[in-house]
């Protein structure tokens, strides 16, 4: 299979949803992003590395880097390789002198090591195609995901025609909401699906 490269393009606060974030990835040389929701631990890990910032105590995950660089292993990639019900897997392949691994972690994880070990990010197709939300263009064509945001405000999007929800996921994208974004596209995938059905 194919792997598509991928970048981090910001990473927003919500602001429907207390303690809750979104970092965002971009297609490099394409117009998909992937949101992916995180908690403010996760967002504050990927932020510091990011920013470069110094901490006076070593993070979770910079101390999995110094643990890492100690025994002499190298984090090569990592590679989101799957969406189920909104919730992202993925891997990291890492290398020593004499064996190369991969090993299974959760995408907020992987994505402060990558940033700190300055490693590519890596999807594939599939997974755009579950999770991506194009930008610019027809904002009419959205890909699907199962990630579930916010309990309040849904039904507001129930009462909307597929017009407005597609003009309100564009404001939204302008407006870097990824976390509204997402609702916006589960609302549009449950109208495909159960207007497929019939």
């Amino acid at each position: 299979m194919k792997k598509i490269e991928l970048e981090i393009v910001a990473l927003s606060h919500s602001i429907t949803q207390t303690h809750s974030y979104a970092v965002v990835l971009g297609e490099i040389n394409g117009t998909r992003r992937v949101p992916i929701v995180i908690v403010g631990f996760e967002a504050q890990a990927i932020a510091v590395a990011l920013e470069k910032m110094n901490t006076t105590r070593p993070l979770t995950h910079d101390l999995m880097k110094n643990f890492m660089i100690a025994f002499d292993v190298e984090l090569n990639e990592i590679i989101i390789n799957d969406v189920q019900e909104g919730v992202f897997f993925s891997t990291l392949i890492c290398s020593s002198s004499n064996d190369t691994v991969s090993i299974d972690s959760r995408t907020s994880d992987a994505l402060a090591l990558a940033v700190r070990f300055g490693c590519p990010i890596f999807t594939y197709e599939n997974v755009l195609i579950k999770a991506g939300v194009l930008i610019g263009g027809d904002s009419g064509k959205i890909a699907s995901s199962s990630v579930t945001t916010e309990t309040g405000g849904k039904e507001d999007l129930k009462s909307m025609s597929m017009n407005d929800l597609n003009e309100l996921l564009t404001e939204v994208l302008e407006n870097e909401d990824y976390i509204k974004a997402i609702s916006i596209r589960d609302e549009l995938k449950r109208r495909n699906n159960k207007s497929q059905k019939k």
